[in-house]
């Protein structure tokens, strides 16, 4: 983890009194516009990097967030309980599913100032929603998976020209793959126009010679 820390974070991190935070931001998308859900786990807004961001206390709760020696994906799950109305609006009405969350630690000074800066240390996306209901709150819990999760999907990629043209709609390159998979080639024999074409007599334009050298015509 201190690969990814600011000097100042570093030094927060093993001071006598440490006031970590987490700071979460989701993406949603509606198919026309765009929203974000920025929120943090203190007590009112809070500004980084021109984001506000809404605290929601002990509202918001984050599992463990694991690393591995190994290229392998950990996902985490965040919940949030007793959420505002405009929050539980834009879980219901806007898509989810693969969109990118942020997890970052960060932490305050003495003074109450966010130090520079949260570390990243969750990056992924959006896998399951789970939004339970009750006559006084509701609470929405979302799990998410690791970017990595990419490296372990199979990418199936066709060597045809409607493949080809997923990426360049203009290269013809593999317009005659299809045609030719069944087609037979000769090669390193004869055909028939061939073998009858030379007999080795005098009259062609080149033969074999009375002592077995090649003559020209």
């Amino acid at each position: 983890m201190s690969r990814t820390l600011t000097t100042a974070m570093s030094n927060a991190l093993v001071a006598d009194v440490v006031r970590p935070i987490y700071l979460v931001s989701m993406n949603f998308d509606s198919g026309e516009t765009t929203s974000n859900l920025n929120i943090w786990t203190g007590l009112g807004d809070l500004t980084f990097e021109s984001v506000s961001y809404t605290g929601l206390g002990d509202l918001l709760s984050i599992s463990p967030v694991e690393e591995t020696s190994d290229i392998s994906a950990k996902g985490i799950s965040v919940s949030l309980t007793g959420i505002k109305d405009q929050f539980l609006d834009v879980a219901l009405t806007h898509e989810y599913q693969g969109r990118p969350i942020t997890v970052r630690l960060g932490a305050f000074d003495d003074t109450g100032s966010l130090i520079a800066d949260p570390a990243i240390i969750f990056s992924g996306f959006m896998d399951t929603m789970i939004i339970a209901e009750s006559g006084e709150y509701s609470t929405i819990t979302v799990s998410a998976e690791n970017k990595l999760i990419a490296f372990e999907r199979t990418r199936v990629r066709r060597y045809t020209a409607e493949d080809q043209k997923i990426d360049y709609p203009t290269d013809k390159g593999f317009e005659f793959v299809a045609s030719i998979v069944e087609k037979e080639i000769l090669w390193g024999r004869p055909t028939s126009s061939a073998s009858g074409g030379s007999t080795g007599s005098s009259g062609n334009r080149g033969g074999v010679g009375n002592n077995g050298d090649w003559t020209a015509a």
